[in-house]
């Protein structure tokens, strides 16, 4: 029904923003849960906030990092977040509680996460300066990616859409196709201009559905790939694209591309400016341009994984891109068709009347036969839209929603305790329940047992030393920003705008 309602409209793209969610902290990135429930959103400190995004509300904060959040990703039953920070540090969090499960530092600060689509135990690091490094979180070993050449080591990668394979791209224009498991080489090819040069790859992005890829490279093209073709050319291969996705006009660079949800449009932010182009990926025609504050400049993009809705970050703060919902009051007759005017109803002869009781009943056939049948009330049937093609049945154990208990500062009397005595004053047991109370309404983090300290496990990479003074700018070359002027810029940008806000 969902994936009916979806498509009952036409066109599937956001149109027009929708608000903000300003998480009183700088924004720098943001993904959802696999259900578009829950949107997590990284800041620059260190905390990291958690949308419900149905009331549009914050469900939970953790004070995850010292540092700026630098990329995120959840697990497939949405139980666990995994985050990286810019202080070479990448964490592994219990949602519903909040406690850091186990920490892994780095000796070079992290590109990018993701975690692998199926198997929760596995999660695709980035580091800068190094080859990807696929981890593995129960028995903290790791594993370093083969790469094409050692002496390039600026590589992205990203798992497939079942995580089977891993691809990974170099500034080069280098893709390598890695089996998840033996790490072998699958298939490969080279990105290349029209003039047979290189160019560098940026991002590698997977659709949801289908078997489409995107690759975002520096000559300022998104190309459109399948999956089943580049694995068909093997080694060496020379794959078409098969859509070539770029501005023409402006020649405008891009900072983030993504799929939709159904893997029908790709949305694209533009890194001079808080402007969002989205492409039908079937024709390639550009469809939409949408236009945020002028002057502001693009953090990150996340598409919903089922409604046409967008997220993005801009100068700190999330911008949400949705339909135009037209209300609809005109009049329908009873078989749902719209009436522009008032229609008189002519009844039918025999309509109203009264049946026959002489009339003998007739054989009960086709539809009539089935009305006798006992209707099934208690199975609840999955929603398509929340599985994927290989699955049947919904994770009854998935994480959708996060409880909210309402917090009570001061109330004015315990209607469920006992009267105070004559003096006016409570008892002393009295003062200890109400303590007790309080106490139980603050976060966890504060009042309560002692919470166990996350094991940290120390990542040793060959050729980049630990002790290294990284220039933490130069990640937001991918993530946030692209200097520390720019961060300059945020900062007084955030400030005009909350000031506004009072004046």
């Amino acid at each position: 029904f969902l994936v009916f309602f979806l498509e009952s409209f036409g066109q599937n793209y956001p149109e027009e923003a929708d608000g903000t969610l300003d998480c009183i902290s700088m924004a720098l990135t943001c993904t959802f849960n696999r259900w578009g429930t829950l949107l997590a959103v990284g800041c620059n400190d260190g905390r990291i906030v958690i949308w419900d995004f149905l009331t549009r509300g914050i469900a939970k904060i953790i004070s995850a990092h010292i540092h700026p959040v630098c990329s995120l990703c959840w697990s497939r039953d949405g139980h666990k977040l995994v985050s990286a920070s810019t202080d070479n540090i990448v964490s592994q969090w219990d949602v519903l509680t909040g406690d850091c499960d186990q920490r892994f530092r780095f000796p070079s600060p992290i590109l990018k996460l993701q975690c692998h689509p199926r198997d929760m135990d596995k999660v695709l690091v980035c580091p800068m300066k190094s080859a990807p490094v696929l981890l593995t979180l129960s028995d903290s070993k790791h594993v370093v990616l083969p790469v094409d050449d050692d002496s390039d080591l600026n590589v992205v990668a990203a798992f497939d859409r079942r995580g089977e394979y891993i691809y990974t791209g170099n500034a080069k224009g280098k893709i390598l196709v890695l089996n998840t498991d033996t790490q072998e080489l699958v298939a490969s090819f080279r990105v290349t201009t029209g003039t047979s040069n290189t160019t560098a790859i940026k991002s590698i992005e997977f659709a949801r559905k289908g078997s489409c890829f995107l690759i975002n490279t520096a000559d300022r093209i998104i190309r459109v790939y399948d999956g089943r073709e580049i694995l068909t050319c093997g080694r060496d291969g020379e794959p078409e694209p098969m859509q070539k996705l770029q501005d023409l006009v402006n020649r405008t660079p891009w900072k983030r591309c993504c799929f939709s949800g159904d893997g029908e449009y790709i949305v694209a932010g533009s890194a001079r400016q808080h402007a969002l182009y989205i492409w039908e990926k079937s024709i390639g025609n550009l469809v939409k341009i949408l236009h945020g504050t002028r002057g502001e400049l693009l953090l990150d993009v996340a598409w919903h994984p089922v409604r046409p809705i967008i997220a993005s970050i801009s100068s700190g703060v999330v911008s949400i891109w949705a339909q135009n919902q037209v209300e609809n009051w005109s009049a329908f007759a009873p078989d749902f068709k719209e009436l522009d005017e008032n229609v008189e109803y002519e009844e039918r002869e025999s309509e109203f009347d009264i049946e026959d009781e002489d009339k003998s009943e007739p054989e009960q056939t086709g539809a009539d036969a089935a009305e006798d049948e006992e209707v099934d009330v208690t199975t609840v049937d999955p929603i398509v839209a929340f599985c994927s093609s290989d699955e049947e049945l919904e994770d009854n154990k998935a994480l959708l929603y996060l409880p909210i208990a309402p917090e009570v500062e001061d109330p004015e009397e315990n209607p469920f305790g006992p009267p105070p005595d004559a003096s006016g004053q409570t008892t002393a047991t009295d003062d200890a329940s109400a303590a007790g109370d309080k106490k139980q309404r603050q976060p966890s983090s504060e009042g309560g047992p002692a919470k166990k300290k996350a094991r940290t496990t120390t990542i040793e990479l060959q050729g980049v030393p630990s002790d290294g003074r990284w220039n933490t700018s130069l990640i937001h070359q991918q993530g946030p920003t692209t200097g520390s002027l720019l961060w300059i810029w945020y900062n007084f940008t955030y400030w005009r705008r909350f000031l506004n806000r009072w004046n």
